[in-house]
């Protein structure tokens, strides 16, 4: 369970406090229990001073990073730091492709792959990808290297790709993004569709498009 509020001033603390306040009072009515060493204070912007929390008269840590639902959030939203530890794990996963599967059949191999391998680095992507050129590498390198190991693919990634039949794991994203978007326009997400366009174009007046 997540407790959020826009804090702009002093009240605004409060009502985070009270918030929390009446939910450590609804678990004891319902004969729950709260993890305290499981909750954190996490702050997102610059220049913004954590504020101190309580629950039963516990201090919350204050974090400079958590993981939700899986995907790590930093205090810059950054994502950076979750790409790297995805990644790491897609390699460790990829080489162990490599060496436990005695048969050297590409189809099979590849398949292993899309099966074991991509999905770590395609969940909750429309929430993390980045448009950083070293994130967009570093996670398209590990596609690249597994199929450099494969027998009788030397060629260059963009031919290995078309040989293969595969796309590169941006191109994935990018579909994941337009299917989305699809979602928020047709109602299929609890999302207010008219707020969302509304940000954006506001964000792009005055650029020449």
């Amino acid at each position: 369970m997540k407790l959020y509020v826009k804090v702009v001033g002093p009240a605004d603390e409060s009502e985070l406090q009270i918030a929390l306040s009446a939910l450590v009072s609804w678990a004891d009515s319902w004969q729950l229990s709260v993890s305290i060493e499981k909750c954190c204070v996490l702050t997102i912007g610059k220049g913004v001073v954590p504020s101190q929390f309580y629950i039963k008269d516990q201090r919350l840590p204050t974090v400079s990073s958590c993981r939700d639902l899986g995907v790590m959030i930093n205090t810059d939203l950054s994502p950076s730091l979750y790409i790297s530890d995805i990644v790491r794990k897609a390699h460790a996963r990829a080489n162990m492709i490599h060496l436990c599967f005695i048969s050297q059949n590409v189809t099979l191999l590849i398949c292993a792959f899309v099966t074991y391998v991509r999905p770590l680095l395609e969940r909750n992507c429309v929430v993390w990808s980045s448009h950083l050129w070293r994130d967009i590498t570093l996670i398209e390198q590990v596609q690249r290297r597994f199929t450099k190991r494969l027998r009788g693919y030397r060629n260059s990634y963009v031919e290995r790709l078309k040989l293969l039949n595969l796309d590169t794991l941006k191109v994935w994203r990018i579909k994941f993004d337009l299917i989305f978007c699809y979602k928020i326009i047709f109602g299929l997400v609890r999302t207010n569709c008219d707020e969302f366009f509304e940000m954006a174009i506001s964000r792009t007046r005055g650029h020449p498009f």
